[in-house]
Formats: C-alpha cells, structure tokens, sequence
C-alpha cells in the first residue's frame, strides 16, 4: 500500500522553481511544471486519438505508461536539475556513463519515492534504466515533450537572433517535429488551421496566468502548473487508497483539465467567489458556455466528438462539477454518493470511474503548499496565512479510506 508524505509531496513542488531556457532571453520566465502540464495535455490529446479502435484494456495500459512514464521522466529531472539538457542527451548515448548517473539517481529518488508502493517503484527503476523504449507510448511522450518545449522556442527565438546557437536548436526542432508528423493527430495539433491546434495554444495560455495574483509569494505558481501538480496528487493519493487502474488514471487526467476553465474567468479565490450570493454558480455558467463556443462546439465541427466528450466528462459538465463522483453507465456520466460508495462498488474499470472529494482535496492540497512555502520563504502576508488556516481547517477531518487528510498536514508545522 502506498503511503503520502511531506517529503514526497514538497518534492513534486519543486517543479515550481526550475526555470528553462535559463541562458536565453525570455519575455518571461519558463517554469519546469508549466512544461510538464503543457506536454501532458498534449499528451492526453495524443493518447485519445491513437488508442480510438483498442481495446480497452490496452487502452488502459497506454494512458498508464503515458502517465507513469512522464512522471518518471519530470522525477529524474528534478534530481539532475543542473544538467543542461545537450549534456544528459550525451550521456544517455554512453551506456556506462547512462548507468552511473542512473544509479545515483535512484539512490536520491528512493527515500522519496519508495512509499509509493514496491510495484509503483519497480515501473519507475525499469523505466529510469532502460529508457530509451520504442513504443506508441514513448512516441506520444516524445511528441508531446517536442510540442510543449517547441512552443517555448516559437516565443523566445525572435529575442535571441544575436545568439550563435539559436540556428542549430531550430534545425534541432525542426528535425525532432518532422519524426512525428505519422502519428495519428500530431500535424492536426501543429496546424494553426485546426481547432485541435487552437485548443492546444488555448491550454498554453494558461502558463500566462498567474494563481494568487493579488499576493505576492516565492515561487509563483501559474494556473498551469498547478494543475499538474494536483494531477500528481491525485495519482498518488489514487495508488494510496488502491484505487484500479481507470480510476488511476481518470482522476489525474481530470486534476490536469480541472482549471481548464480559468482560461476565460481567470483565477477566482474562494472566498470572492462565495462572498457574493449565487456568484458562483453564476461564474460556473458562464464557464460551461464559454467551453462550449471556444472549446467543444470547434471539436466537434471537425469531428474530434471523442476528445470534446472526454473533456466534459473530466469537467463535470453533465453533473455540474469536477468535484462529484461518477461513473460511466450506458454512455451517460451517473453522480455517486460520496468516496466511500465509489470505492465500495463502483472501482471497477467498466465503470469508467472517476474520484470527486479526493480530487478536491488535492486541489486544496496543492493550494495549501503554494502558500506554506511562500511564507517558508519569507513572505508572510495575511492573504497567505489566511488561506493556510482556512486550508487547514477544510482538510484536517478529511478522510479517504484509510488517507487522514490531517495526518498528513500535522506534518507540515
């Protein structure tokens, strides 16, 4: 059984502070977790439409190495941080070299990732040492890791036509995107034409957006990082309450979209929008109706009904909240009574099931660490130490099976 700690969960945060392209001119900075959410959200896209006529047991299996093996990729990355990447590729091509850093990498990864469960860690020590698989998963990661870092050159480039090593990185690019244009939805997502490339811009605007706006904290945390943090909360809180394999993955998929709608209200904090009466209920039609014109209606004109479907489910759209739990029966999203009832008789892959408490309180969760840290660092406004208490206080009688929400924040002093 896995087990979630301080230690593990402040690890995953650390995404927050690495920058990218740190030797380039940037007309902002490039965060390690916006990367990470941006190419899993690709990712999500790709996966959906290459595993269409599977069944679903390999499809299952598919978004479960999707998931696992970029969580294993961002893990390694956080620990050989100050590698640049020219150098770990180099490395990688010298077995012997590959097997010394790969070992001194598990070795720092163990203590932390180890209370995840001994068949979660035995995946990720295969996958850190043989790496280099070729598979449709390791071309979806691949795809979807080019698309995202692809993204951050198209905005800095122009900034840095003084710098010699800019020609060699866009024929770099260039050659890695023309390795993926045979798989099925890469050239729709880099067309500028398709709605499956608006929305992928569109996801990427979410990095511009900045979560406690109003507050200032070190390190700052986007709408889109925090996304993917919850998205990792969410599967490790999946695997400590046994939860099955669709479940698994359904819920980090869900945590990854769930502010997908802060695209057009912007990051509302909970308490503007509960001091209002029915504010927020107003807010949440005009999020559903705005999904719809800028996001499901193009899908579906050009025939991607499978993803604008998916979506909505993830977003709670026929239920009226992200936060509910649901299963899937005879095509249509059914609301369940609470944690235990879903876990009880509804955690069966059939059921397409999907968490809506534990995905709440990852959100909390994620929200809580974003502002402990920042006064941990320093800063300590009364925003943020409200919002710690208020946290506190929403978490500390939480329990998931046998997860104690409070357990878990006692930890953090």
């Amino acid at each position: 059984m896995a087990d979630i700690r301080k230690s593990l969960l402040q690890f995953i945060f650390d995404g927050a502070y690495m920058k990218r392209w740190n030797d380039k001119l940037r007309p902002m900075e490039f965060i390690e977790a916006d990367k990470q959410a941006h190419k899993m959200i690709l990712a999500w896209i790709l996966c959906r439409i290459n595993s269409a006529d599977l069944p679903m047991e390999d499809r299952l299996t598919l978004e479960q190495e999707v998931i696992e093996r970029a969580m294993y990729d961002y893990f390694l990355r956080l620990v050989i941080t100050d590698i640049k990447p020219p150098v770990y590729y180099r490395i990688r091509r010298t077995p012997e070299h590959y097997r010394e850093l790969s070992a001194w990498a598990l070795k720092e990864l163990e203590p932390l990732l180890g209370v995840l469960g001994n068949e979660f860690w035995s995946r990720l020590e295969s996958h850190v040492l043989s790496p280099d698989k070729e598979d449709l998963a390791a071309h979806i990661l691949d795809a979807a890791h080019n698309y995202a870092s692809g993204w951050e050159l198209g905005l800095l480039k122009d900034m840095n036509e003084f710098d010699p090593e800019m020609p060699e990185i866009i024929r770099d690019f260039d050659k890695k995107f023309s390795r993926h244009q045979d798989l099925p939805g890469y050239s729709a997502v880099e067309s500028k034409k398709s709605s499956l490339g608006a929305f992928a811009r569109l996801c990427g605007q979410l990095r511009f957006q900045k979560r406690w706006s109003q507050t200032p904290r070190i390190p700052e945390t986007s709408v889109m990082g925090h996304m993917f943090f919850v998205a990792c909360y969410a599967y490790f809180f999946s695997l400590a309450v046994g939860a099955g394999r669709a479940r698994r993955n359904n819920n980090f998929f869900c945590a990854l979209f769930h502010d997908l709608p802060e695209l057009l209200t912007r990051d509302i904090i909970s308490p503007v929008k509960k001091s209002v009466h029915d504010l927020e209920a107003l807010i949440r039609a005009y999020e559903v109706e705005e999904l719809k014109r800028r996001v499901f209606e193009p899908l579906r004109l050009e025939g991607w009904t499978d993803l604008a479907d998916r979506l909505g489910y993830y977003l709670g759209l026929e239920l009226g909240s992200e936060f509910y739990e649901s299963v899937r029966v005879d095509g249509r999203a059914v609301r369940v009574e609470g944690f235990d009832k879903l876990h009880a008789e509804y955690d069966e892959d059939h059921y397409d099931p999907k968490d809506g408490a534990l995905l709440k309180a990852c959100d909390n969760l994620a929200a809580f660490i974003e502002a402990y840290t920042a006064t941990r660092n320093g800063i300590s406004t009364d925003e943020l130490h409200a919002g710690i208490w208020r946290i506190r206080g929403q978490l500390a009688q939480v329990t998931l099976g046998q997860l104690n929400l409070g357990t878990i924040l006692a930890d953090f002093d």
